[in-house]
């Protein structure tokens, strides 16, 4: 033990003789879900007064390596093994409870339109078996006067919810009951549904700048973790660069008039139940993220300005497997172009990546607007709304 660690170690005290909630200190590793639900762990815990919420740092090969190492259990997912760098780095912060869900189900706006909203299970499990890698030779978390919570965390039931989260945490939390759990959920829903509602209209605004400039965009289709740097290599930031303004699937504008004007014709002939069926390309609809994903093809299929789309995936990922083929084909149908970036691991081949968004640039610029005419004959007048 150094001597920087042993003064943080005597700045902490352990969580049983707090009686202020104002002295608790939470760290939260920005890892795989997370970087889909922070939001509502910000309002859930702020709800119960704890004094700090401390995320870590983005992915990086420094935090793999400084506070990873010696911990990592096998797995050939990146992204799980990646998460031991993030509890490390905790390890070394001001903080007295280690917070780490195991995301079972996910919120999702697709949720009564698909067969269930299921987290991947190696993510869920991904605790378990990083924790494993601090505890394999000594009890890192009670040396360092740290709590690890980890409960189990059914997002897609939210009347059980509050049941979970008090279990793990009314040893930790003085005096936290049952019913202010629930109000914390309550809360934690709410703040996560006003940051999606600001993102939505931000990812409008820009489609209306596209539409205003008769401008092209690209639609990000990958899962939320990938928006990390150290996991997705900032490839959409490449295309920006360009002057090519960049969407993501899980934040794309949900108003009604806009999924009329791309959907609705398609529900008076029968096609499909709603503007968020995707049972007429993929009926397999258990896991959140795969099924937003379907969704987004679709979304990006049908709205003209959209004229490339950019798949990320990381090295050997199961869930992504079996969507490869139908993504591809719902985009290319509508001859909107398909680019991916597959097998993503720890190692960004800075190079390769260059010459391959410098090719696919090329591409943009010279069919853009031949796409943006084909789409725009299919649909019909652009809703008025759009023109603002």
């Amino acid at each position: 033990m150094n001597f920087l660690t042993s003064l943080t170690l005597l700045k902490k005290r352990p969580l049983k003789s707090q009686g202020d909630r104002r002295s608790i200190k939470v760290g939260i590793p920005k890892f795989l879900n997370i970087w889909g639900t922070h939001q509502f762990w910000v309002g859930f815990f702020q709800s119960l007064g704890v004094g700090r919420i401390v995320f870590s740092s983005d992915t990086s090969e420094e935090q793999y390596r400084e506070y990873g190492k010696g911990r990592i259990t096998m797995d050939s997912c990146f992204p799980v093994k990646a998460l031991a760098g993030h509890m490390g780095e905790l390890l070394h912060k001001d903080i007295n409870l280690l917070f780490v869900p195991m995301i079972y189900s996910l919120p999702s706006f697709l949720k009564g339109h698909v067969v269930d909203t299921l987290s991947c299970t190696r993510v869920m499990m991904s605790v378990e078996n990083i924790k494993a890698g601090f505890l394999r030779e000594r009890k890192e978390f009670e040396e360092r006067g740290i709590a690890f919570v980890s409960p189990f965390v059914p997002f897609a039931e939210p009347e059980l919810l509050p049941k979970y989260l008090w279990e793990s945490l009314k040893e930790h939390i003085p005096g936290l009951t049952l019913e202010e759990t629930a109000r914390a959920v309550k809360e934690g829903f709410r703040a996560l549904e006003d940051f999606e509602r600001k993102m939505r209209e931000k990812s409008l605004e820009i489609i209306r700048w596209c539409v205003k400039n008769n401008r092209p965009a690209i639609l990000v289709l990958a899962r939320p973790y990938h928006m990390d740097p150290g996991i997705g290599h900032d490839i959409d930031g490449e295309f920006q660069q360009y002057g090519f303004p960049v969407l993501w699937y899980n934040y794309l504008p949900l108003d009604a008039w806009l999924l009329e004007w791309l959907f609705g014709e398609e529900i008076r002939a029968g096609i499909i139940r709603s503007y968020f069926d995707i049972s007429d390309v993929w009926t397999s609809s258990y896991s959140s993220n795969t099924n937003e994903i379907i969704w987004g093809a679709k979304f990006s299929a049908r709205f003209p300005w959209i004229t490339g789309v950019i798949r990320l995936s990381s090295y050997e990922c199961g869930m992504d497997q079996p969507t490869f083929t139908p993504v591809q084909k719902i985009v290319e149908s509508s001859g909107t172009l398909f680019f991916k970036f597959g097998e993503l691991d720890e190692t960004k081949p800075a190079g390769s990546v260059k010459i391959r968004v410098e090719t696919i640039v090329y591409y943009l610029e010279k069919y853009s607007q031949d796409i943006i005419k084909k789409k725009l004959s299919r649909l019909g007048a652009v809703p008025s709304q759009l023109l603002v």
